[in-house]
């Protein structure tokens, strides 16, 4: 039997891509322009939105979906026909911050439902050192009763796709790539760059590629929480952070991170998947997780300074009204998952304060299911506090008129990401 990448690309064999999110249909639509796909996912909405070339997370245009040889469903009998698959499942962590295996682990069972001898398999999701050999191919054994290296192949490569970036997508992304033998590696990257301008980097095993993950996020995650104590310290002395991040970057090997709330589905989630493994290993994180302390405190952090400004001007707290701009886990994007802004909006709340929420990419219907917070459909002005908590486009260009119309004379705007410093001249400023 010829070789995996062949028979793909000759369309004798089927990739099949499982998990169709902001990760998963971009790369099922790339394969799709050059070899046979099946886009398979459990949620059959989504599944029918892309039938009708729409991208139910508002990341890729219809034209994205022109050209492409790919076969969207929801039935697992379908996945027979495939020869390749690439898992591309969400793994999320749990309210006490432990992963959440749940997607993958039911990923792999469907694999092993319709696998057959020959077949590869390839994890892209975020994971722990050893999940995939661990945890997952167990699994697959189990349930097809074939035996892994001798009937099936696998590998893990994992996802590198920043949500809202149209410069830097797949084809312009070095992609690691890993398998369970160097036979089987090479296949793994002939695969990959098919669709991978930047080409691939082969890691030494699945383990080095899957901790090379984690780590990306997690290095990340701690150089934020290095510039969020900063902005505490500095606030302190009454120096604005971006100021002194703006003169020390003229520095050559200055790292250029900045303040602000840590969310989404990434880098405030994968450092926990390595303090999970490694408590499991007898070894408690200090770094790591002493980070993702100081980044969850921000959202309270920054909610007690607007507290704080409005007990200066003997406000009473329930009869004051706050307007918070932006509700997703980042600018310019829909994706509400693990937003920040939702733990700055209850904080507020806790407060007795009146706050309204707005943001022109956020689902109204998601916000409500997921957080039971409904987004403001209309502006209620005067605010005795504004904060510009997402750099929406919409956002990044207000003049000072149009920020004063939104505030009381003495109102206060809060400017998380720095966006208007040393802008505004009659209005009370604050930024982290």
């Amino acid at each position: 039997m010829n070789p995996i990448f062949e028979r793909l690309t000759q369309k004798e064999a089927t990739l099949a891509v499982i998990g169709l999110g902001y990760v998963g249909l971009p790369i099922a639509l790339e394969f799709a322009k050059k070899i046979k796909v099946i886009g398979f996912d459990i949620n059959e909405g989504r599944i029918k939105l892309m039938q009708l070339q729409i991208d139910p997370s508002n990341e890729l245009k219809k034209e994205a979906f022109d050209g492409s040889d790919i076969q969207f469903t929801s039935n697992i009998e379908d996945l027979k026909s495939a020869n390749f698959y690439i898992v591309a499942v969400p793994t999320p962590v749990d309210v006490h911050n432990v992963p959440n295996l749940v997607p993958v682990v039911s990923a792999s069972e469907t694999i092993g439902k319709v696998i057959k001898p020959g077949d590869y398999v390839v994890y892209e999701s975020t994971v722990y050192p050893g999940c995939t050999e661990d945890d997952c191919i167990p699994i697959i054994e189990k349930i097809s009763g074939l035996e892994f290296k001798k009937d099936f192949h696998v590998g893990y490569s994992p996802e590198r796709i920043n949500p809202g970036d149209t410069e830097r997508t797949i084809r312009t992304i070095i992609k690691i790539v890993s398998g369970s033998s160097n036979d089987v590696l090479d296949q793994i990257a002939k695969v990959y760059e098919l669709v991978v301008d930047a080409g691939v980097y082969k890691a030494q095993s699945i383990k080095v590629a899957e901790a090379a993950k984690v780590i990306e996020n997690t290095q990340r995650d701690l150089n934020i929480a290095l510039m969020n104590e900063l902005s505490k310290i500095f606030n302190l002395m009454e120096i604005n952070t971006y100021d002194v991040l703006e003169a020390a970057g003229t520095k050559w090997n200055f790292l250029k991170f900045f303040p602000g709330l840590v969310g989404g589905h990434c880098i405030g989630v994968d450092p926990y998947y390595l303090t999970y493994k490694s408590e499991a290993l007898g070894y408690k994180s200090e770094v790591i997780l002493s980070g993702r302390r100081i980044n969850n405190s921000m959202s309270k952090y920054i909610a007690s300074h607007v507290v704080k400004e409005l007990s200066k001007k003997d406000k009473i707290l329930k009869e004051t009204k706050v307007l918070i701009l932006g509700a997703t886990f980042k600018e310019n994007v829909s994706d509400i998952r693990n937003s920040k802004i939702i733990d700055l909006y209850n904080t507020l709340k806790s407060f007795s304060l009146n706050v309204d929420i707005i943001d022109p990419h956020a689902s109204s219907d998601e916000m409500l299911h997921e957080y039971n917070v409904t987004l403001n459909q209309k502006l209620n002005a005067p605010y005795d506090t504004v904060i510009l908590a997402v750099n929406h486009h919409e956002y990044s260009h207000f003049s000072e008129t149009q920020i004063n119309e939104l505030l009381t004379e003495s109102g206060l705007f809060v400017d998380i990401k720095g966006v208007y410093r040393n802008q505004l001249k009659s209005i009370k400023y604050w930024s982290l």
